[in-house]
């Protein structure tokens, strides 16, 4: 029986030692990448050329400088290779941008600034272990000190308009207390005082002199990939069709300036339900509003035929 194994032993090693030459022969003798070359498995992955110029609203990337030009091939790479992510980037982008960029256009804040929302939250109401909300990450304490509502009844940094409007506001304060849109969109991460400290403290006046935490020191970097890789699809492997994008459902305004007792009720009123109501009033944090000053508020109803079955 031991003979019998050492020679099935024997057999199995000369194959396999058979197998790794013929490889060791077949593997290409140079890492030339040719634009026609076949596809391997419908699948490659490729080095992502760094664009020359690159800016963040208007301010020049400085990548001649060695750690910058680096961090900038990181998030290039990361953000072109996480493609159902990117995907969804594009599908969301399309439903949301067009909401963000008339009040940013308003307030004097660069478009690039959209791009900001998009790696604050992935453009989803998402919710921070820090506490912060919505589609633009904004604090409790910043919402309340700019004007919106914020109670376990109701959460305005879930709309969309109002919480963009608290983040221009935010910005332009950033931009005159640090003097670059660079630097005024790092504090919409690291805070204010935090980027000034740091700027002292390292006797530095711009972002990509600074020496920071993961976070802030990936920030800009995640926001410039994002914008080259948005607006360039095709050149970043993304290939899809305009009707593979997420569209906003059109809607009329509803006002409301008394409580109502029961939301299910008043959705069926509306010729909708409960769940379709929610999903175009986020901000709606219960099944019903309290309402007991009176204010006004304005609900959103999707246009009828959107939601009708088939």
């Amino acid at each position: 029986m031991n003979t019998i194994k050492n020679v099935l032993a024997a057999i199995g090693l000369i194959c396999l030692s058979g197998l790794f030459i013929f490889a060791v022969q077949k593997a290409p003798q140079d890492n030339t990448i040719s634009s026609e070359e076949k596809l391997v498995n419908d699948y490659n992955v490729y080095a992502i050329p760094v664009p020359e110029n690159l800016d963040f609203a208007g301010e020049a990337v400085p990548l001649s400088d060695p750690d910058v030009y680096e961090r900038m091939d990181r998030e290039l790479l990361v953000n072109t290779y996480w493609q159902s992510n990117g995907l969804l980037m594009f599908k969301r982008a399309q439903k949301y941008f067009p909401i963000i960029e008339p009040i940013l256009k308003k307030h004097g804040i660069p478009d690039d600034f959209k791009y900001l929302a998009v790696i604050e939250s992935g453009l989803s109401n998402v919710v921070s272990p820090a506490g912060a909300r919505g589609i633009w990450q904004i604090m409790p304490a910043t919402a309340r000190e700019n004007g919106l509502e914020v109670n376990d009844n109701v959460d305005e940094r879930y709309h969309l308009a109002k919480s963009t409007e608290i983040a221009c506001k935010y910005l332009l304060k950033s931009k005159e207390s640090l003097g670059s849109w660079t630097l005024a969109a790092a504090a919409y991460n690291a805070g204010n005082a935090g980027v000034s400290k740091r700027l002292k403290d390292q006797n530095v006046k711009d972002y990509y002199d600074l020496l920071l935490g993961e976070e802030t020191g990936r920030y800009i970097f995640r926001i410039i990939a994002l914008k080259e890789i948005l607006k360039n699809p095709k050149a970043y492997g993304f290939n899809f069709n305009k009707s593979d994008l997420y569209n906003n459902i059109p809607t009329y305004e509803v006002k409301v300036d008394t409580e109502v007792n029961d939301f299910t009720a008043f959705a069926e009123k509306h010729g909708i339900n409960y769940k379709i109501l929610k999903i175009h009033n986020p901000w709606l944090r219960e099944d019903h509003l309290n309402n007991k000053s009176r204010k006004q508020y304005i609900i959103e109803i999707p246009e009828k035929g959107y939601y009708s079955k088939p």
